[in-house]
């Protein structure tokens, strides 16, 4: 039965050869041009790459070339293809053609983010000061493929007459339920972008950890500034990793941020009848023992207050380097002790006196 018709069908056709020459001409035509054009291109491309390939530019990125290639043979795909629809007419056909296109050009204009994306890391964000290109950049490169073919697979639906409708209902949905589910990670991530835009610190600044263990430092320095948290190795060399969510509802207390130059407050008492001139310049003498201390502006001494048993002294002194700031405070307090000791003023500590009645003795 097969072969009957098969042979039916050539004795027909080849009986009218006007009905289909023509058309297997243009045909042929259509494929001859686009094997030309391949050729033609690939030689060019070629010719290009041996000219320019020695280049300091295209020496790092030759896969450039590569994607400038890719680029071309799906553009020489797309333009035989639309030939032979057109001269088809064939509706069903020219739709599917079209939505296979669309997801195409979408994996072509994939391919160009990811080339260009490392060039411009490379070239450009690691020469700035600034970390928000670098981050930008960052997640264009982790998050562009997944819009870039969900977009193609949308638009490529609504090209084979599917409806979407539904299938935008149902994303928008389950957009919104993974939003509640992970609104800890998004509001760091958030914070993240906002906290690398306003730049409250940089890498390596100094900085308070109000998040520390007990009974360990305070403050560290910056080592990372990521999208989801922030790390801090403090002076203890623990790395504390705080959520950017975090940092942004707290008070940012930066050492290093404008300038080296930072002012140390270290409270002294003394008894009060020390003799208050001599305390002061005991002090100031004691400070500018350090390297670190600067001498202008000299320390000054102060009288802060007065206390239940102490005349509450204040020294304050400019160091030029604010990872000091402990060192400083731990070493004025040792030697102002030593040098107190020595010069006979008293440091007071709290005294009560105690007066015992004896309600017996007024009769005896």
């Amino acid at each position: 039965m097969m072969i009957d018709y098969l042979r039916q069908l050539y004795q027909e056709t080849m009986s009218h050869p006007e009905v289909w020459l023509k058309p297997a001409i243009f045909i042929c035509a259509i494929f001859i041009v686009g094997g030309l054009t391949w050729w033609i291109f690939n030689a060019v491309m070629g010719h290009v790459r041996r000219r320019l390939e020695n280049r300091p530019t295209f020496e790092k990125n030759l896969q450039l070339f590569n994607l400038l290639k890719k680029t071309g043979h799906y553009g020489i795909v797309i333009l035989v293809g639309a030939w032979l629809l057109d001269f088809f007419q064939a509706e069903v056909v020219e739709r599917i053609f079209f939505a296979l296109m669309i997801v195409l050009i979408a994996s072509i204009v994939n391919s160009v983010l990811k080339t260009f994306l490392p060039i411009l890391k490379q070239s450009i964000a690691a020469k700035t000061k600034t970390g928000v290109d670098d981050v930008l950049i960052e997640l264009a490169m982790n998050f562009s493929s997944v819009i870039i073919y969900a977009v193609a697979v949308i638009l490529a639906l609504d090209t084979l007459g599917l409806n979407i409708t539904p299938f935008l209902a149902g994303a928008s949905v389950a957009g919104i339920a993974i939003g509640f589910a992970a609104k800890d990670t998004l509001s760091n991530l958030i914070a993240g972008v906002l906290l690398i835009i306003d730049r409250p610190f940089e890498m390596g600044d100094r900085i308070e950890v109000w998040t520390a263990p007990k009974n360990s430092a305070t403050w560290g320095d910056v080592v990372d500034i990521g999208i989801r948290a922030t790390k801090i190795r403090t002076t203890d060399n623990i790395v504390v990793v705080i959520p950017n969510n975090e940092i942004m509802k707290r008070d940012i207390i930066n050492y290093t941020t404008m300038t080296s130059e930072i002012r140390v407050r270290i409270p002294i008492g003394i008894a009060y009848d020390a003799d208050i001139g001599m305390a002061k310049n005991i002090i100031a003498a004691v400070s500018l023992e350090l390297d670190w201390v600067m001498k202008a502006p000299p320390p000054k001494i102060v009288v802060r207050t007065f206390g239940e048993s102490s005349v509450n002294l204040e020294a304050r002194v400019w160091i030029s380097n604010p990872r000091r700031r402990m060192d400083t405070i731990s070493h004025i307090t040792d030697r102002v002790k030593t040098e107190f000791d020595a010069a006979g003023i008293e440091i007071p500590y709290p005294k009560r006196d105690i007066t015992i009645k004896n309600a017996d003795a007024g009769s005896n």
